[in-house]
């Protein structure tokens, strides 16, 4: 797909700070960090919903998930990591990695009280900041156990 940012992401057209990457799957920080730590996992393959993911492909993507969960704890001291696939507002197959600060750091207006919410977009991290928190991320990566079934 020549306009989808995330295969662009992931074929190196688009440079970004990678904390993982193997043939299948690339992970990066999230630019609009909803904590830090923030990082997305896309798959190298355009596919845009999750039900057209292939159940290995989808393993893999929860395995290298769990890794990087992992890490985030130990990185930013807490104790939950939500993972969430997503697809909604990028029409390609992601995983959204988000260290659980408080637990409403993701949240579903379908149970907020209040009817009128106001939200602010989240400030764009700089590409400096992006490198660091990617740079941290894979100093750390390097410490955990080789991946199975990672397919470099």
């Amino acid at each position: 797909m020549n306009d989808c940012i995330f295969c662009k992401i992931a074929s190196g057209q688009i440079g970004k700070e990678l904390i993982y990457e193997d043939r299948d799957v690339v992970a990066f920080p999230d630019l609009g960090q909803i904590r830090r730590g923030h990082s997305q996992i896309v798959t190298r393959r355009h596919i845009e919903t999750f039900e057209d993911l292939p159940p290995d492909l989808a393993a893999h993507v929860l395995h290298v998930g769990q890794q990087i969960a992992r890490i985030q704890k130990r990185l930013y001291g807490v104790d939950r990591v939500a993972f969430l696939f997503s697809g909604g507002d990028i029409p390609h197959v992601h995983a959204h990695l988000v260290p659980m600060v408080e637990k409403t750091d993701i949240t579903s207006a379908r149970y907020i009280a209040e009817t009128d919410l106001t939200f602010r977009a989240l400030p764009e991290m700089s590409e400096a900041e992006l490198a660091e928190i990617a740079h941290e991320m894979r100093s750390a990566m390097q410490l955990e156990p080789t991946i199975k079934g990672a397919t470099t």
